[in-house]
């Protein structure tokens, strides 16, 4: 497989994946689309009317589950009407929760009029697929409207509303990071937290209006921030660069180790095709869709280029020790004196650059979009090239020391620093997915939260963390053990 068809394979998977996850591509008639769903209304209020409630709430039940798959299609076309439909489901929801036949009868019959003024086109076209992108007071304000529904004890309206924010955050993040890493950390922890202590059976009300008061708390004096300097972008680049380029270096170092020259291809390759499809897929979100519309497909990328990346980082990390023991890698070098690096293991090498420098990329870029209105253009370029100085540094020493050191050091320090990006890739990836939805998050209070090591107070994703790090125990000390049975016999 050559390099450029691995480019083009991994850029048309990308693509593929992004149009099946977003939404906003689906293609339907909302007039149509609601006087389909509209049905099960009608024999809700019937149901409502009579005092059975049961049965009206199943139907309604039947409506929700059908506007799950239509409410794109509406708010592709006005965003009016997805709003006053959303809004009066709400009612309705809150109206069962009093279980009080009158107020439900009319909150479905006020759902049934928005409905029906939708169907004969009442509401003016207006896509919000564009121009969705919010500030970080617009950000807080959903927060403050999640706090509210949390603390009157609203379950279905305050996941809404929090689920509105994690699909927003992508608006606001760079704004945020530029200020403080630490802080960007926390809110996509509590993010994630919030929403399962409101999902959670019974829902922990009061300690999810407790952490949303701490994310008003700690977000507002940022949001008070108009302008960057060229420092601010500068530490963008080294922030969400160096994990990158900690996986890059470790990939040249063991090539030049190894004397293969084609492996710096592949590697060069992985990393050109990360950086350049990095740019494309955020030039797509700021001048094809919104940063708000593309924040749960953002979410879902990063989870899935993180979970994939620690796995290869797991299998290089293992393969990196195993080599630590000079006999061993005379014997490799030896076998492999003809053929080099097998094709599978260069390959592996360009798509294991091409994940990093991806991930990272993708934040990176969109990071500079987020506060490119709000910082002059030349301070930007130069607190990107700044930034781009100090990681070549960085890259250089890197590497020169590397090199310098013995063959044993210098595959177990390799080993030792690629182990930790799994660590690090396998927390980040699972949360990214938790972010989006796709994986669960069971509240682990008892879990610190470490940045440095992507440590989050989730079971999902501490469990894994802790199950990499005891294999590699267990893997170490049989090893050990082997050994010492083996200079035991040959003592003997």
């Amino acid at each position: 497989m050559s390099r450029n068809l691995l480019l083009k394979i991994s850029i048309l998977l990308l693509f593929i994946g992004c149009m099946i996850h977003n939404p906003a591509l689906a293609v339907g008639n909302s007039s149509e689309d609601i006087k389909k769903a509209e049905g099960s209304i009608d024999k809700a209020i019937d149901f409502a009317a009579k005092g059975n409630l049961s049965e009206a709430q199943k139907e309604y039940d039947q409506f929700d589950n059908t506007w799950r798959q239509i409410e794109q299609g509406i708010k592709d076309d006005s965003t009016s009407a997805y709003r006053d439909i959303e809004s009066n489901m709400g009612k309705v929801v809150y109206a069962f929760t009093l279980k009080k036949p009158d107020q439900v009868l009319q909150a479905l019959k006020d759902l049934k009029a928005v409905n029906e003024k939708v169907a004969i086109g009442g509401y003016p076209k207006e896509s919000i697929a564009k121009n969705e992108d919010i500030s970080l007071d617009d950000f807080i304000l959903i927060l403050q409207s999640a706090k509210k529904e949390t603390s009157e004890h609203h379950q279905t309206d305050a996941l809404k509303s929090i689920k509105k924010a994690s699909d927003s955050w992508l608006s606001v993040e760079g704004v945020v990071v530029a200020q403080s890493a630490s802080v960007y950390s926390d809110s996509e922890r509590d993010l994630v937290t919030i929403q399962a202590m409101l999902a959670a059976n019974p829902p922990n009300y009061d300690q999810a209006v407790k952490i949303i008061n701490n994310m008003v708390q700690y977000l507002t004096p940022l949001a008070n921030k108009t302008e960057y300097t060229y420092w601010d972008a500068a530490m963008i680049l080294i922030r969400e660069g160096l994990e990158a380029l900690l996986v890059v270096i470790a990939l040249m170092s063991f090539v030049k180790k190894s004397g293969e020259s084609k492996g710096k291809g592949w590697i060069w390759s992985g990393v050109l095709g990360g950086l350049g499809v990095s740019i494309i897929l955020a030039l797509i979100v700021k001048f094809v869709i919104s940063s708000g519309a593309f924040g749960n497909n953002n979410a879902l990328i990063g989870g899935w280029t993180g979970v994939f990346a620690a796995v290869m980082l797991l299998y290089m990390s293992y393969w990196l020790h195993s080599q630590s023991n000079i006999a061993d890698w005379n014997r490799y070098i030896r076998e492999k004196s003809q053929t080099a690096l097998t094709t599978g293991k260069l390959v592996s090498l360009g798509v294991l650059a091409f994940l990093a420098v991806f991930r990272e990329g993708t934040e990176t870029v969109l990071f500079y979009i987020g506060m490119a209105s709000q910082i002059k253009l030349q301070a930007l370029l130069v607190g990107f090239l700044i930034g781009a100085g100090i990681l070549g540094i960085l890259a250089y020493l890197m590497v020169f020391v590397g090199l310098k050191l013995p063959l044993r050091p210098f595959f177990m320090v390799s080993s030792i620093i690629v182990f930790y990006l799994c660590i690090k890739f396998t927390g980040m990836g699972i949360h990214s997915l938790q972010l989006a939805g796709l994986v669960p998050t069971t509240d682990a209070s008892n879990v610190p939260s470490i940045d440095f090591f992507a440590l989050y107070p989730s079971w999902e994703s501490f469990i894994p963390q802790v199950v990499l790090i005891l294999g590699a125990a267990i893997i170490l000390l049989s090893k050990k053990f082997k050994g010492k049975k083996i200079m035991t016999a040959n003592n003997n």
